[in-house]
């Protein structure tokens, strides 16, 4: 069987071509390009690489989210037209799993942390190689989460290239339960997109209809104008 996994969620992306458990190739960058100029070509590449054409996939897993509003909805887009356009199944998998599976080797939490700015995190805290879901994803100010897994009382592996913005924070709270991944397993891998992919029951090929980002927060734009439209209420 035949996957492409479709990694734009945060600002790294990543595209990898798997086949038969196997991965053949896989694109991985973190740099200065948007996902909209950069994603379509990667994914032409990776194919090409891999010596596959797009009417040879199987399936399609995708990041879908939470993280960058325009990260997911561009992988989300992607993702559903090349399911819809190949009458292929799609299957989508949470960002923040896909980055915990980079330290799924690690027996106890694992905590995956995206910068959601003005101190938010996206986070959520998985265990062990299984990656058992002990927090399920949210959106939360840095604090709060900490305050949660001080309550553990027990060591949290952290990842993610965004856990260097709060990491003098982390080790304040938490002091000796912080631990860190080394940095080669900060960005998040399509391969292990699909990996977990492999791992649900593949949805109809008309499913790709009902298939939605999870965003876990409404946007600014949109809070604001609720906020407004509240305010223009009670004058």
């Amino acid at each position: 069987m035949i996957w492409l996994g479709i990694e734009t969620a945060n600002a790294p992306l990543s595209i990898a071509v798997v086949r038969d458990g196997k991965v053949i190739a896989e694109i991985i960058q973190n740099i200065k390009l948007t996902h909209s100029a950069g994603a379509m070509p990667a994914i032409e590449e990776v194919l090409a690489k891999a010596g596959i054409k797009s009417s040879e996939l199987d399936a399609i897993a995708v990041s879908e989210g939470p993280g960058s509003y325009t990260g997911v909805r561009i992988g989300a887009t992607l993702a559903k037209t090349l399911a819809w356009t190949l009458k292929k199944p799609l299957v989508g998998i949470s960002s923040l799993k896909t980055l915990a599976a980079n330290a799924a080797l690690y027996d106890g939490l694992i905590c995956p942390i995206f910068d959601a700015r003005r101190g938010n995190v996206y986070t959520a805290v998985y265990k062990g190689c299984e990656l058992e879901v002990v927090m399920d994803d949210y959106h939360d100010h840095i604090d709060g989460l900490l305050e949660r897994l001080q309550a553990l009382e027990t060591p949290v592996l952290f990842v993610g290239a965004d856990v260097d913005v709060f990491w003098h924070r982390i080790e304040e709270v938490l002091g000796h339960y912080a631990l860190r991944t080394p940095f080669s397993n900060d960005l998040p891998r399509a391969s292990e997109t699909v990996r977990l992919a492999t791992k649900v029951e593949l949805p109809s090929v008309d499913a790709v209809h009902h298939f939605v980002p999870q965003y876990k927060r409404i946007a600014e734009a949109e809070a604001n104008w609720l906020k407004e439209q509240k305010e223009k209420a009670h004058e």
